[in-house]
């Protein structure tokens, strides 16, 4: 491999004990191991929507984020002739996000119908998550007692009752999850009923995808959303630096994935160019026609 071309670079991930920052930090691992980065690492964030501004303040190098929040927000600002925020690019799509809607096993809610008037952690303010669970409940005609909370903060609102619901989206598993699940009960919301109806509304980022029996403690299969995660960087990133974590997204795949993940990857060739309608990088963009010939 080449020496190093970096000597430092932050991969923006997400709240601890979710799938975010363990592909974070995994990534940063491999830069490191193949001679990429000398001192890459992984930053703990609020999740997709801090990390686009992260990267727009120069305090991330890359990214993940949910592929409906970058592209309302890329979409917003190349309408806004005036912004001067620095444009935003990706370097493929990396894995399936799927979307939890949580609520303990002894609730007696069963369906995502029960929560009108209820209160629901939607996610901490710098999370895509918060974003497609408020375009969910709009999709259902769902008003609810909105709470921010991010994933950790929700679990503990969960354990004490002071919400009722909470919305995550990561992998699965997601380890905060599987502890929860396994101390006080959970039961997840099966929201596949809410995919057409939504895809027509804002759009076809969102999949049907089954969460299987085993994820998690005493939790049968369910169906619910799926959204792609992409992989982002600024646009004037180094090229260099762009294909060389392009050739480890083709080629180390198996570096990338948390050895627990039981969901979907995107992580080959044919899907991780298909970017929701995201420019790639150009220098990714060659990388991958190279790569396919």
């Amino acid at each position: 491999m080449p020496g190093p071309r970096l000597d430092s670079l932050v991969v923006a991930g997400g709240e601890s004990g979710g799938f975010y920052l363990e592909f974070a930090t995994l990534l940063a691992a491999s830069l490191e191991r193949h001679g990429l980065v000398r001192k890459p690492s992984a930053l703990v964030t609020g999740g997709s929507l801090d990390n686009m501004d992260r990267l727009a303040r120069g305090e991330a190098t890359v990214a993940i984020a949910l592929a409906d929040a970058a592209t309302e927000r890329i979409g917003a600002e190349a309408q806004a002739e005036s912004s001067s925020a620095p444009r935003l690019v990706a370097l493929g799509r990396v894995y399936e996000n799927y979307v939890h809607c949580l609520v303990r096993a002894d609730s007696g809610i069963t369906a995502m119908g029960d929560l009108g008037g209820r209160t629901v952690g939607l996610g901490a303010p710098g999370a895509g998550t918060a974003l497609t669970a408020r375009r969910l409940l709009s999709t259902a005609r769902l008003s609810v007692r909105e709470e921010n909370l991010g994933l950790n903060d929700g679990l503990a609102a969960l354990r004490s009752q002071s919400i009722e619901a909470l919305f995550w989206s990561g992998g699965v598993p997601t380890a905060a999850v599987a502890a929860a699940a396994k101390e006080i009960g959970l039961r997840l919301l099966d929201l596949s009923a809410l995919i057409a109806p939504v895809r027509a509304r804002y759009g076809e980022f969102y999949d049907r995808v089954l969460v299987p029996e085993g994820a998690y403690e005493g939790v049968p299969s369910t169906w619910t959303v799926g959204a792609a995660n992409l992989l982002l960087c600024r646009a004037d990133l180094d090229g260099d630096v762009v294909r060389g974590t392009v050739d480890l997204l083709l080629r180390r795949a198996n570096e990338l994935v948390p050895a627990s993940s039981l969901g979907v990857q995107f992580l080959s060739p044919e899907t991780l160019i298909n970017t929701a309608g995201i420019p790639l990088h150009p220098s990714a963009e060659e990388a991958y026609r190279e790569f396919h010939g």
